[in-house]
């Protein structure tokens, strides 16, 4: 070997070693950076989470300050100071971490608004304290903590935006570091194996090295993801456990619209009533666009009647049109098949938001769904429905917008009519996430139309309205044990049974149950809970623990408060039904547990069916069950008649004698004998206050007598209807 080739393999190893160094330090430069922009991405998210915190701290001042003046109760603002400290804390946390991007002028905008938020809280303070809770009030009548907030919260919304843009370049730059790191790892292994054996053993170990950690950053960055989904999760969480003291709030602010009140606090009263409807209402849409950027909702197909559909929408907005002073019209095209395969609920979700809209921004004239056919393509149908209004309009400058979230066509208009903005933002994702289409055209003082296409499946098995299908059970051998003390009930059942071919005894409350039990073998148990001697949940008990039984029981009952099911569950039954019970779900329960075979009969529509017109009654529920039996309908249209004016005196002397026991058992009782003819849902309200008192029975009197005016009503009705049955 010559000098000369001695001399080139030397600088060719020299070469190579040199590239390799070169090469190691430049990919150790880029793992760093890859754990640098790593760090940056989590204390981004951080910050977006002590953002939120912020929010609810501006939020939380506003509240305590009106509940302080509200109430004249100075301790609605204790850790008030704390608050405000934390928000300090917060503005220079974010001062320090923006002096380079561009969030700096949001966070000095911030500032701002923060420093006149406060000075403002502190006028408030100072009126109250000084001058009296007029004088505060008026100071919070002109409306500028409310503007103070808006502004904070939408500079708040600009500095996430800022942020979350910063988030997505840090994560660019680790994506392109990872494929950069990735290239040079291969380069390096090439050139690795030009170096020999003699290093071999340490370049293998600077790969390994070099894989571990990538595959840190890459977990972390799928940590990262998680995070993000658990807050989405925790916040659809949260909006339901907002929702539900929400609901109750204006619930029982409806209650109190009830009660004689002077002119002051009715008006105390309508303003939180609408103050908590608002607050749902902004719950709701911030759980749905949750629900919808989490990837939650899901479209369901599923037959449904389009003309049904509009109707329901439609009476559901007549009242509320008809206290405006508007005509509501809808117009849908014959042409179209009226039994679709689609979601019916976000179709039903959509309208609503549109003609709510349209009701609320409209003064005087009307507002029109149109529905119309775009063209029928081998099964499937484009449906396309209009929303128009006569009321104020949109100006073309704001149209484009319109559908952004947390965006309205004016600030007047957020001022005047309320609203959050996201209304129709989720219009917008839910049409779309059914494959459809929105728009809308408008001018300023002429109205506004919506106009929006969804494509459907048309059903193969629509239904005819005059002939239908019933499913008959015919199982003779079976038995059906019924413990139900009251006869309207026991009634409706027996009448069901007898047509279903099925063999029942029936217990008027738990002993006897028990000892048919003892004597008998039965497939199943209908439970009512609420029973004299022994109730449901004892009884139930009893056949699990002391028996040791396992025959299927449903429970029965007429409460409809959240959890009741739950709790049957956990006494040992199978499944739950509430009153008034409903053929199609009994006899679903029924099939469950019992192995049935069905057949298929005719059921026709009732050529018999009353044309009397009735203002409290309601038959729907009774025909829907008799199926034209009119022996059922005189049964239970008899005992309606003779127990409801027997048990509204029962309840009438139990409030004389301050009973309160007796009074949530005939309240409770009550519900099954007026359910049979519809009274259901002018009654519930008051039965349910009355089965849920706890002692003062002077506050239930109003329920009672409004109990008794609407019986009062509803018995000359039902005594006319048995007339014209008997004839």
């Amino acid at each position: 070997m010559t000098s000369k080739r001695i001399y080139l393999i030397i600088a060719a190893f020299i070469a190579v070693n040199l590239v390799w160094v070169y090469l190691y330090y430049d990919t150790q430069e880029d793992i760093q950076d890859l754990i640098s922009g790593n760090q940056k991405v989590l204390h981004q998210f951080q910050v977006s989470s002590e953002l939120k915190s912020f929010e609810n701290n501006i939020v939380l001042i506003d509240s305590k300050i009106r509940g302080m003046v509200a109430s004249s109760d100075p301790s609605y603002v204790e850790g008030l100071n704390d608050i405000i400290a934390n928000i300090n804390s917060y503005l220079d946390t974010v001062e320090k971490i923006s002096v380079s991007d561009s969030t700096k002028i949001y966070v000095d905008v911030l500032k701002r608004l923060v420093s006149k938020k406060l000075e403002l809280s502190n006028e408030i303070l100072q009126a109250f304290t000084q001058k009296g809770k007029i004088s505060a009030e008026q100071i919070i009548a002109m409306q500028q903590g409310k503007t103070l907030t808006d502004s904070l919260l939408l500079t708040s919304d600009n500095i996430r935006r800022a942020r979350r843009t910063l988030i997505i370049q840090s994560t660019s730059i680790i994506d392109s570091s990872i494929a950069k790191v990735q290239r040079l790892n291969s380069i390096l292994t090439g050139f690795t194996l030009l170096v020999g054996f003699i290093l071999f053993w340490y370049v293998i170990n600077a790969i390994r090295t070099q894989n571990r950690l990538i595959q840190q950053i890459r977990l972390s960055e799928k940590k990262l993801q998680q995070a993000i989904q658990v807050k989405e999760n925790f916040l659809a969480n949260m909006s339901h456990e907002i929702r539900t003291p929400l609901n109750a709030i204006v619930g029982f602010t409806r209650l109190l619209q009830r009660k004689k009140l002077d002119e002051e606090s009715m008006l105390y009263v309508h303003t939180i009533q609408q103050s908590g409807e608002n607050l749902i209402s902004i719950v709701n849409d911030i759980l749905d666009l949750s629900k919808i950027e989490a990837g939650i909702i899901r479209v369901e197909a599923a037959p449904f009647s389009l003309h049904e559909l509009i109707h329901s929408v439609k009476t559901m907005f007549n009242s509320k049109a008809e206290k405006k002073g508007l005509q509501l019209y809808t117009n849908i095209d014959e042409s179209l098949p009226d039994t679709l395969e689609g979601d019916a609920t976000r179709l039903t979700q959509i309208l609503v938001n549109l003609i709510g809209n349209a009701i609320k921004f409209t003064a005087k004239g009307n507002v029109s769904i149109r529905v119309t056919n775009e063209g029928i393509k081998d099964d499937a149908v484009t449906v396309r429905i209009e929303v128009s209004d006569t009321g104020i309009g949109i100006e073309n400058g704001k149209l484009n917008d319109i559908f952004g979230r947390f965006q309205q066509a004016n600030d007047k208009i957020t001022r005047e009519y309320g609203g959050t903005g996201l209304g129709l933002s989720i219009v917008k994702e839910l049409v779309e996430l059914q494959h459809g289409s929105i728009g809308v055209k408008s001018e300023p003082g002429m109205g506004t139309t919506f106009y929006l296409t969804i494509p459907y499946k048309i059903s193969q098995n629509a239904v005819s309205t005059k002939n239908e299908t019933d499913e008959r059970i015919n199982r003779p051998d079976a038995k059906i044990l019924v413990v139900e003390d009251n006869e309207v009930n026991l009634s409706l059942l027996q009448h069901l049974f007898q047509s279903w071919q099925i063999n029942f005894d029936a217990a008027g409350n738990g002993i006897d149950a028990l000892e048919k039990i003892k004597n008998n073998m039965y497939d199943l148990i209908l439970m009512d809970i609420q029973m004299p001697q022994m109730d449901g949940y004892t009884t139930t008990q009893q056949i699990r623990n002391s028996l040791k039984l396992s025959t299927p029981i449903i429970a029965m009952t007429a409460h409809a408060m959240a959890g009741e099911k739950e709790k049957c569950l956990s006494y040992g039954m199978n499944e739950y039904i509430s009153k008034p019970i409903r053929e199609a779900h009994l006899k679903k329960l029924i099939v469950q547990f019992i192995p049935i075979e069905t057949s298929v009969a005719l059921k026709t529509e009732n050529a018999n069916a009353s044309s009397l017109n009735h203002e409290y009654i309601d038959l729907t529920y009774m025909k829907d069950v008799s199926a034209g039996n009119k022996e059922y309908e005189k049964n239970v249209t008899t005992q309606f008649i003779e127990n409801v004016p027997q048990e509204l005196e029962a309840l009438e002397k139990a409030a004389q004698a301050n009973d309160i026991d007796a009074l949530r058992s005939i309240a409770h009782n009550l519900k099954t004998t007026v359910s049979v003819m519809g009274l259901t849902e002018k009654l519930q309200t008051y039965l349910d206050e009355i089965e849920n008192a706890k002692g003062d029975i002077q506050n239930l009197k109003e329920n009672i007598e409004n109990i008794k005016h609407i019986c009062s009503n509803a018995l000359p009705e039902a005594r006319r209807y048995l007339t014209s049955i008997t004839e």
